[in-house]
Order: C-alpha cells, then structure tokens, then sequence
C-alpha cells in the first residue's frame, strides 16, 4: 500500500548567511504545528537548508551531505529536485558555505507559491496570500541594519504583514549557526529559538529570542553599558529589593549587600553572560530587573495573601531573609493565655 502524501502545509521562510560574522541562518513561519522542528536545516562552514510544501524532510539531511561535499547551492537544489518523487509539490531554499543562494518550487505547490534569490539569502513561501510576500520579505532582508539574527526576524515580519501564509499562523522558528556558537561552545547551534503553537507566533518568537539573547548571547553593543552611579544603583537595588533580594535600605550606592543580592539574581537567571567588573552594568539588565519588578508588583494587587505579609517578598527572598513577623503594642498573648470572651446575646428587633 502506497504511503499517502503529507498533507500539505504553507510556510515562509529565509535562508542566509554573514560573512563578516560567519553565521548561517534560517527563520520560518507555517500554519503547521512545529514548524521548526522540520523545515529548517544547517551547520556552520556549510550551509543553511529550508524544505517545506509537502517535503518529507530528508532533502534536509541529504542536502547537508552534498554541501559538505562541495556542491554549490545552485548544485544541490538541482540534484534533490530532480531525485524526488514529489518534485511538482516541493520547496527548497538552499545557502552554501560561500554564501552562493538557490531556490526551487514544485510546479503543482499551492498558491501562491514562489521564491526571490538574493545575494546571499533566498525567501520562499507557498499557500502565501500573494506574491508580496517574499517580495517584501527580500527587500526587508537586504535594508535591515544590523547582525544576521535581527535581518532574518525583521524580514519574517515583513513577509507576515504582506499577508503571510492564506491560511493563518502557528508555529514559528530561529535558527543560527556558527563555530563553536552553542552553548559553552560545544555546539554550532548560536540560536535555535521556536514556537510550536502560538496564536501570534512571530511576535512569540521575537519575545522568547530577547530573553535568549540577554541570557545566552553576547550581542549588546559594548558602547551602551551604564555606569554604575547613584542613580542607576538606584533603580537596581529598588528593583532587587521588591523581588526580595535585597532587604534593608536602598542607598545608591554598589554595596556589599548589593554587590551579593545582584550575584544572587544573576546566578538564578542564568545571566552569567553578563556579568562585569568594571563597575559598568548591561542595560538590558536594568531593563530586565525594572521587568520583573514590575510583574512582582502586580502580581501583589491580584492575588489574595494566605497571611498578612505574605506576598510582600519578593521571589528572590529566602526563608532566612524573611523577617519574622512583629507582634503589635507590647506583644502578643500566647494562645493558652487567651482568654474567651463571653457570649452576649443580640436582641431581635
């Protein structure tokens, strides 16, 4: 019995490369449920793969393998297409380790079906609301300013304001590789960021990637970093303060008490990354920890206390930094010294 085709699905997509920065990359949207666990393919020093429409997949696997060997882009989109038994209903999107691009749409994939090769970077798209969409997706491709991760973002949105694919939107990916990117360097995955299922996965994907750039990354632009004066060393310990780091008065000034609540909350997110020790701090730090005091706060007008006090510290507080609670006037009775009141009846009216 014949296995029945997959069933067809719209994605849009963009391979490309930075030579100035050695990265290759690929950015995807579908109304398809994850997505990026299927379309997207790459290493680095060898190239970046989309297949989509009704591709099985292993163009991806195969298609490395050619480019390991030598073979332009140009040269593996030939050869994958011309050996696969669903041909008409498939599409490629193909960049070499010289950053030479190549494309290929099955001539019975759904409308709208296309792609636009540029220097260095392919869109392609199919069951897209027009041609527009990679049109735009090119243009904003090549016009962004900035490192490879922000252009493949930017011309995702681009693609997906034109009208993206017809049918709607779920799952969305990021995906960069570079030498001894991945984490502690042991992988060549720098950014591998996904939306599985999401009613705005784009706009998802853009808000997970910040928090996987601030903590993962080195990104920032070095000319940003702030002083540590007194009114900076403010907003932190404020902000250290509310999620219960930091107890005690908050001064303006970098501390011990400051320096060791910080080094708690860094060690906690993960935000290694960032840490310095030329009396400088990353914005984004300062904008994070101005985030999540922001987030505690509310939290406190919203949910009901168990007990009085109880939600007045903050996530980072530790049961030894909870002070304990102060009786009232000269003290509070023990229970056994209480003594019952004595019970008056109401008269009725």
């Amino acid at each position: 019995m014949p296995n029945p085709r997959p069933f067809p699905h719209g994605t849009f997509s963009v391979v490309a490369w930075d030579p100035l920065r050695g990265e290759w990359g690929v950015a995807l949207q579908s109304k398809f449920i994850a997505a990026g666990a299927v379309v997207p393919w790459g290493q680095a020093g060898v190239g970046v793969i989309a297949t989509q429409a009704q591709s099985d997949g292993s163009q991806g696997p195969k298609g490395l393998d050619l480019l390991r060997k030598g073979l332009s882009a140009s040269e593996v989109v030939d050869r994958l297409s011309q050996e696969s038994p669903d041909r008409d209903v498939i599409q490629l999107g193909v960049v070499d380790s010289k950053g030479r691009a190549a494309a290929f749409t099955g001539s019975k994939c759904l409308e709208w079906a296309g792609h636009v090769v540029g220097n260095g970077y392919s869109c392609q798209g199919n069951i897209l609301f027009s041609s527009e969409v990679v049109r735009a997706m090119a243009r904003t491709f090549e016009t962004t300013p900035g490192d490879l991760p922000e252009r493949l973002l930017a011309s995702l949105v681009a693609g997906q304001r034109e009208g993206g694919d017809r049918r709607g939107m779920q799952s969305a990916a990021l995906l960069v590789w570079k030498e001894h990117g991945g984490y502690r360097g042991g992988l060549d995955r720098w950014i591998d960021v996904r939306v599985d299922d999401h009613a705005t996965p784009i706009e998802e994907l853009e808000r997970i990637f910040r928090i996987y750039d601030m903590t993962l990354l080195a990104r920032e632009d070095p000319r940003t970093v702030r002083p540590l004066d007194s009114e900076t060393v403010m907003a932190v310990q404020r902000s250290l303060g509310v999620l219960g780091y930091l107890l005690g008065p908050k001064t303006g000034t970098w501390d011990a008490a400051t320096a060791n609540a910080f080094a708690k909350f860094v060690g906690e997110h993960n935000f290694e990354n960032k840490v310095r020790t030329d009396g400088k701090i990353w914005p984004s730090i300062v904008r994070f920890l101005d985030l999540k005091s922001a987030e505690e706060l509310a939290r406190r007008e919203t949910t009901a206390p168990i007990r009085p006090g109880a939600l007045d510290q903050g996530p980072g507080a530790t049961m030894h930094s909870v002070p304990p609670a102060k009786p009232s006037g000269g003290g509070s009775p023990s229970p056994s010294s209480v003594k019952p009141k004595p019970h008056r009846r109401r008269r009725s009216k």
